[in-house]
């Protein structure tokens, strides 16, 4: 079995900015995503944004968690930084084009 490789200060102090920052970031553009979708699809803003900030609750967690157990690091910020980037801009984009 191979040994694994310590990891210096600044690999941890990433994984740790990736869980707080990356997975807040992510989050972030999932919600406003999902309020849009589902304020455009008929239900009303106040529920969809109820319903949207439990289902980031669990999402959150579950990237937390991801962020210290992934393999590659440079995937994981991809991944963050990536769906953050995409879902924030499709949010913006879809409230602009549909109100």
């Amino acid at each position: 079995m191979a040994h694994a490789r310590p990891h210096g200060p600044l690999h941890i102090a990433s994984r740790l900015l990736a869980a707080l920052g990356g997975s807040y970031a992510f989050t972030y553009g999932a919600c406003a995503l999902g309020i849009v979708l589902l304020v455009h699809g008929g239900m009303g803003f106040e529920e969809a944004e109820k319903l949207v900030f439990l289902l980031a609750f669990v999402l959150f967690l579950g990237l937390f968690c991801w962020a210290f157990a992934a393999r590659r690091l440079r995937v994981l910020w991809a991944v963050l930084l990536g769906g953050a980037a995409c879902s924030t801009a499709a949010a913006w984009w879809l409230a602009r084009t549909l109100a």
